[in-house]
């Protein structure tokens, strides 16, 4: 009997229920989960943006979740030198890639080595593009606040 190794990339950052959705609904299609994990610079260079839980943590993080069996740390994009060095043939994405042209582009390569992309529900209510905006407000605010609280001081 073959063996599906299956192959779930992401930032990972702030790990939240998507993430973790991700992750239950890939193991349930594949025997061996292998959660690609992309390095700090990798994000800011494709995302414009650093986490803002470092590599080694986030790697600790999705590593220590029981339907990961392994994971690999991307230091390049594309997708094909994961497989080379992972040899998956299933890749999980959010339907938020689904019918887009990255999306589109990420199927037919992975397609010339007969890789299938299988597509989960994104989830949308919860992201870390949303935390990481929610973060920002409550620190615009906690400024806020400090600034406000040293001016009375200073009456």
């Amino acid at each position: 009997m073959r063996t599906v190794v299956g192959y779930a990339p992401g930032a990972y950052d702030l790990f939240h229920v998507g993430h973790l959705n991700l992750l239950w609904r890939a193991r349930g299609r594949c025997d061996y989960l292998v959660a690609g994990v992309v390095s700090d610079e990798l994000c800011l260079r494709t995302k414009g943006v650093r986490p803002i839980i470092p590599l080694e943590e986030r790697v600790a993080i999705v590593g220590a979740i029981d339907v990961v069996d392994a994971v690999h740390v991307e230091v390049v994009p594309d997708k094909l030198a994961a497989w080379q060095d992972v040899r998956f043939q299933r890749l999980f994405k959010g339907d938020d890639w689904q019918g887009t042209p990255k999306g589109d582009q990420l199927e037919r390569r992975m397609r010339t080595v007969g890789v299938d992309v299988v597509y989960f529900p994104y989830t949308e209510q919860t992201s870390s593009t949303v935390l990481r905006l929610a973060l920002r407000r409550l620190n615009a605010e906690d400024v806020e606040h400090a600034e406000a609280g040293v001016a009375d001081l200073q009456v």
